[in-house]
């Protein structure tokens, strides 16, 4: 990948976008991860108002304390950013004390995690409404396109997305190549929706070295048939989730009424 011209690519796309919608410039949400804080850095590099928001829900110190040193960075390097925060913890315990079955089980906890993703994208609206902005989202390829590892109208509730055709390792150069803070670059990837220290791999079951090579498996036509080992249990991982997940990826389905039917 040419680095720099990847980069220079999405700065000039995410300008024209927002001009030709005439909006003001963008919000991201920065939850100390390489994703937000290479899609942050992008949209600062626009020379558009930036603003970085943060939304912690019972959030880990090192998450918090990774976002706040990027944001710092960045308002730093760039006079067009600006940062809020808000913190969505007792919105969250409310929430939890008048919805019915909150019992902890495995189903609870994961309609929980979806929960906070939710009421993050709900407040990330409130701030573009409130500033004409636009929502960008922090998705990869891998992410959004492979494993559906997203919550649909959370974190996937975006105005548009500038690094969901790159895969994580591409992320990874674009951050380097930015000067996102190491402690960001070398942090193990997380969502960070369920309170504890669970990474995107504990989660997955795979790293995402490994969900790009299945990724890479899958589109040019490899089966289960192809591997053994480790390398067909992560292939199956991967086509698992890419199968269950299908409904995050594809346009809301539409009943068409035939027109002899109106």
């Amino acid at each position: 990948m040419n680095t720099p011209k990847v980069t220079e690519h999405i700065i000039q796309w995410l300008k024209n976008y927002a001009n030709n919608a005439k909006v003001n410039g963008f919000v991201v949400g920065i939850s100390g991860g390489i994703d937000s804080a290479v899609t942050s850095t992008l949209c600062a590099k626009t020379g558009l108002p930036t603003l970085c928001v943060e939304l912690p829900i019972h959030q880990a110190e090192s998450q918090v304390n990774r976002a706040n040193e990027h944001i710092k960075q960045l308002k730093e390097r760039f006079n067009n950013v600006s940062e809020a925060e808000v913190n969505l913890t007792s919105t969250f315990e409310d929430f939890k004390m008048v919805v019915p079955n909150i019992e902890s089980s495995v189903k609870t906890d994961l309609a929980l995690a979806n929960t906070r993703a939710r009421l993050r994208m709900t407040t990330l609206y409130y701030f573009a409404g409130l500033h004409g902005l636009l929502v960008a989202g922090t998705g990869n390829k891998v992410e959004d396109f492979g494993v559906g590892f997203y919550t649909k109208y959370g974190d996937g509730g975006v105005d548009l997305s500038p690094i969901a055709s790159l895969v994580k390792s591409e992320v990874y150069a674009l951050g380097e190549y930015l000067n996102v803070p190491k402690s960001i670059q070398n942090a193990q990837p997380t969502d960070g929706l369920f309170g504890d220290s669970r990474t995107d791999e504990d989660q997955i079951g795979a790293s995402y070295d490994e969900l790009e090579w299945a990724m890479q498996m899958q589109e040019i036509g490899k089966t289960n048939d192809d591997f053994s080992g480790r390398e067909l249990e992560v292939y199956k991982i991967y086509t698992r989730l890419n199968r269950i997940n299908q409904h995050k990826m594809i346009p809301i389905p539409v009943c068409e009424i035939p027109s002899n039917l109106k």
